[in-house]
Parts: structure tokens; C-alpha cells; sequence
């Protein structure tokens, strides 16, 4: 009787240990109508573009996958790129200014851009410009303790 005891709460602990790693690494699905927020262009960019932070609260992510939309006239600054990022343009046409030089960018063109490079992008043309940009999330310096010793 001890044995198919013993045998029995082993698989409840593994059973509630399972439900409980599930519900810290569950798979999400999340509908762009829920998560747009209308801001101005990033990196003082400027203009009107709605952002789409896609899965921004799930647990333990390192990776940041997002949409913006630039209406006519909007941007994102001239900045220095920390980590890999990638720009995928679904629709419209920009201008995006890698390291200095510009070019234009349209519908299924992808830019790498590495750590160190800078660069900028602005909506060009008639129609918004459509991009997704995926990046790994860069961990956060942890904040100074104060010294509280005399």
C-alpha cells in the first residue's frame, strides 16, 4: 500500500510541476486589433504611427517582435543600433538611411541592421508605410545600490 502511494504522489507532483512550468512557458496568440498604440515616431522620429508590441507581457521573452505603421510624414530617427535588428517592409515605400547613406525601401525588402551601425526611417510615397522589426531584447543594467554603510 506504501508503494502505490508513494507511486501516486510522485506523478501529482510531476503533474502540478508540469502545469506549472506550462503556465510560465505558454504558447500566446495575440490579435494586432487589441494591442495598437498610436504614438509619434521613436528615436524623436516625429509624425503619426500606430505600434504593435507583440507579446510584450509574456514571461521570460527575449525577443521584441513588433509592427508600425507610419502614416504619411512619420519616422523613426537617426540612431545607434545596439543589438541585431531586422526590418521587414510588408507595404508602402520609406527611406531608410543606414550609416549615412539613404536608399529606398518597399514592399518584401529586409534590412539587417548590427550593433554599431545607426540608422533612420521615414515614410515616403502616398500610402502608409507597413514594417515589422524584430530584435533581441537587451538586458537592462541593474540599478546602482546605495551604499548604506558610513
Amino acid at each position: 500500500m506504501k508503494v502505490t502511494y508513494s507511486v501516486l504522489t510522485f506523478f501529482v507532483c510531476v503533474f502540478t510541476a508540469t502545469i506549472a512550468f506550462s503556465q510560465d512557458n505558454v504558447s500566446l496568440v495575440e490579435h494586432e486589433a487589441t494591442i495598437g498604440v498610436k504614438q509619434a515616431g521613436t528615436h524623436n522620429g516625429g509624425g503619426e504611427t500606430t505600434g504593435y508590441h507583440f507579446f510584450a507581457k509574456a514571461p521570460e521573452l527575449n525577443l521584441i517582435f513588433k509592427k508600425r505603421v507610419f502614416k504619411p510624414g512619420s519616422a523613426i530617427g537617426y540612431h545607434q543600433q545596439k543589438e541585431d535588428e531586422i526590418y521587414y517592409i510588408v507595404s508602402g515605400t520609406g527611406e531608410m538611411t543606414l550609416n549615412g547613406k539613404s536608399f529606398t525601401v518597399k514592399a518584401g525588402d529586409a534590412i539587417l541592421t548590427r550593433p554599431g551601425s545607426s540608422h533612420g526611417l521615414k515614410q515616403t510615397g502616398t500610402e502608409d508605410l507597413v514594417v515589422i522589426i524584430n530584435y533581441e531584447k537587451h538586458s537592462q543594467p541593474a540599478k546602482a545600490q546605495k551604499n548604506t554603510q558610513p
